[in-house]
């Protein structure tokens, strides 16, 4: 059976081939032989099947992120941002099972590109699973090579937390995409985004958040999505409230949900790359436009036309549908630019569309070298990763979203005076649905990560949660990740490209007693374009436990406080000194 992006992928279990892939336009192999009878999902409930709770984690979260209902495409083990995969393929999956299931208490197994690779001894305090993905010598970390590698079968796409095992689907970036927006609305709305309309583009696993993070800060939002099976999920999801018939009805319910100041969703299926010049053309006059398209693989950027036309022309010629790709691109980014030029507040958060743009012959930066529209995370998030601060997560593995809801009562009982952090809570609560393991995200800082996972640890101890939490984040964090086109875009001291930090925190991370730990290359912008690593920790109830929380959720959101401080951000400085922040040449 061959793969189409609107298959459903329950029903696309047909195996294709054993062999390794050849030639040029050979498909990687998946050894669909391999595949499971049964859909994979996360094992609910009270019962191990691996020898000890931080195994178990590690089995369940890798099971979470390629359920159907969290995963992008299940059949080919890729759980979001267009190629991000879980497991190498099906084989490796079973073999990484199999590994988890036998691994002892004081054993480490090692993933290297989605295959198990080793079992070491090391201690029971050491991480249980070390991951690296994606990862190549620097002079060599081009596209090309790396999808040699891939159609040989020797490497996988780990995105940010596909290969990581801890997605939580698109609420894992909602709530930084929330903080964005309400970052947005306060420098340029007088606070809200109430009667104003944002146009962004792209439907996936994250960028689902952005219609739902603009409508929770009461603005309306117009996003572009080519693939109308997409569109749909989204609005069954409840991430985008209605989907447009045609433009001319998506601007009518813009300006109908604009002028009553409502916050609403439209979804609109379409390519980004027609839509906006048309808006252009009409002289529709939009207050925000950016971005989530998939754009860091022009493999995964859809280019203009029929859909059906533009998937077989993928399957049959990637060359030529690289090149309409990058054409299309370039059309998208000079629409924005337009756009900002006629007076929209322009910001990138999309997988380096702008870098890919400039590759097509588009000129995106000014006469100093800056972009002609800021990334979000320059443009308003920095202030926060000074602070620490960054999308922690955590996730029941018992499978009762009671839990995470007892859980919220801790949080606000924790910070009774964050006000933001209540309103985010209060608005999860009534939009954000539980996509397979119920889950939460929220934004803290240093010191909050810490004092909060040992109040999650306490729970789990006296039994007012049904079964231990896992803890984790995004690889979009405060001081674990360099991408130059993203989030360490225009760091004060040009230190944009320094990726020794993402080295230095997965080291750390391991040092502190992390359960699991990866380090990968390429997630978000594409290989060759950012460094990152991630960590997970699992509040299984125990003293042991306590102790290991609380130095890896001081060290982890500390190495944002050195990486800033470092680059010369004052506020990150000020950090250091009020909470005790060691910084050798500061004491």
């Amino acid at each position: 059976m061959s793969h189409s992006a609107l298959d459903t992928p329950e029903l696309n279990l047909e195996a294709t081939s054993k062999s390794s892939a050849t030639g040029k336009n050979a498909q990687r192999p998946m050894y669909y032989e391999y595949k499971p009878t049964e859909t994979v999902k996360a094992q609910h409930g009270p019962t191990l099947r691996c020898k000890t709770w931080e195994a178990e984690a590690a089995l369940r979260m890798l099971e979470n992120n390629l359920d159907p209902a969290v995963s992008l495409v299940y059949d080919e083990l890729i759980v979001y941002g267009g190629a991000g995969r879980a497991a190498r393929n099906w084989k490796e999956f079973q073999t990484i099972v199999k590994s988890l299931k036998e691994l002892e208490a004081d054993e480490t197994l090692l993933v290297q590109s989605g295959k198990a690779v080793g079992v070491l001894r090391t201690w029971a305090h050491a991480p249980r699973v070390l991951i690296a993905n994606s990862n190549i010598v620097p002079a060599w970390s081009t596209q090309e090579y790396f999808d040699e590698l891939d159609r040989m079968g020797l490497m996988m796409y780990g995105q940010m937390t596909a290969g990581s095992w801890i997605y939580i689907a698109t609420q894992g970036i909602l709530q930084g995409t929330y903080e964005t927006f309400a970052a947005v609305g306060d420098k340029h709305f007088g606070g809200t985004l109430a009667g104003t309309v944002t146009v962004t583009a792209g439907l996936g696993g994250m960028s689902g958040a952005q219609p739902l993070a603009v409508t929770m800060n009461d603005g309306v939002c117009l996003v572009i999505e080519p693939i109308d099976a997409r569109v749909k999920q989204k609005v069954r999801e409840g991430y985008v409230d209605e989907q447009a018939r045609d433009l001319n009805h998506a601007l009518e319910l813009c300006a109908q949900y604009k002028a009553a100041r409502k916050g609403w969703s439209i979804g609109l299926t379409g390519n980004a790359a027609t839509v906006l010049p048309e808006l252009l053309a009409r002289g529709f006059k939009a207050d925000i436009v950016t971005d989530q398209t998939s754009a860091h693989d022009l493999m995964d950027y859809l280019p203009e036309g029929d859909i059906d036309a533009v998937l077989q022309l993928r399957k049959d010629q990637p060359e030529e549908f690289k090149r309409q790709a990058l054409a299309a691109i370039v059309k998208h980014c000079q629409a924005i630019i337009d756009m900002q030029a006629g007076g929209a507040v322009a910001l990138d958060y999309g997988n380096n569309l702008r870098g890919q743009a400039e590759k097509g012959g588009l000129r995106v930066r000014d006469e100093n070298g800056q972009f002609l529209y800021p990334g979000f995370v320059p443009g308003y998030i920095r202030p926060l990763f000074c602070e620490g601060k960054g999308p922690f997560r955590w996730a029941a593995l018992s499978g009762d979203p009671q839990d995470i809801l007892r859980i919220d009562r801790a949080l606000l009982e924790t910070f009774p005076d964050n006000k933001m952090l209540a309103r985010w809570i209060e608005k999860a609560q009534a939009k954000v649905p539980f996509i397979g393991l119920p889950a939460r995200v929220c934004w803290l800082g240093y010191g909050e990560r810490e004092k909060f996972g040992l109040v999650i640890n306490d729970l789990v101890a006296r039994g007012e949660v049904s079964a231990p939490i896992v803890i984790g984040r995004d690889h979009l964090d405060c001081g674990s990740v360099a991408s130059p086109n993203r989030e360490t875009e225009g760091m004060k001291d040009g230190s944009d490209a320094v990726a020794d930090w993402p080295l230095l925190n997965a080291l750390a991370n391991t040092a502190s007693g992390a359960d699991w730990v990866s380090l990968h290359n390429g997630g978000g912008v594409g290989i060759g374009n950012s460094t990152h690593s991630g960590m997970v920790i699992v509040a299984t109830g125990t003293p042991e436990k306590a102790e290991r929380l609380r130095r890896v959720l001081t060290t982890d959101p500390g190495m944002g406080v050195f990486r800033h401080a470092d680059a010369g951000y004052e506020l990150a400085q000020q950090v250091a000194e009020e909470r005790g922040v060691k910084i050798p040449g500061r004491e």
